[in-house]
């Protein structure tokens, strides 16, 4: 019985391994162990770039709120404890959507808000 080898699978895990690394520089796409360990790190990075982008985002819209709030005379922290207290449920990406494009429209979710303290 002639011997059988893993040649097919093997090339095939190979050659779809090289192909996740194109575009890689020098090594990095033409040799098999160097493109494995870059590949390897692409994927961890990829996933943990995606959870930081989701921290970034909300960075961002907090200071935009905060910098729109103190324009109206009051802090970010109060603004939501405010928001909070007479239960409007706008997250803080759309607050920020507001507060960028409809100002007024701003102002008077501060008022609730203020409304809210006292």
């Amino acid at each position: 019985m002639p011997r059988a080898t893993n040649a097919p699978a093997s090339r095939r895990r190979r050659k779809r391994r090289l192909a996740l690394a194109k575009g890689f520089r020098g090594g990095r796409s033409k040799l098999f162990r160097q493109a494995t360990e870059a590949v390897d790190r692409a994927m961890r990075m990829a996933t943990e770039h995606r959870k930081q982008k989701k921290r970034t985002y909300r960075a961002l819209w907090i200071a935009r709120l905060s910098a729109a709030c103190r324009e109206r005379g009051l802090s970010y922290s109060r603004f939501t404890e405010g928001l909070r207290r007479r239960s409007v449920g706008l997250n803080r990406k759309m607050l920020s959507e507001i507060a960028i494009h409809d100002p007024e429209g701003f102002g008077r979710i501060v008022e609730i808000a203020k409304a809210g303290l006292s």
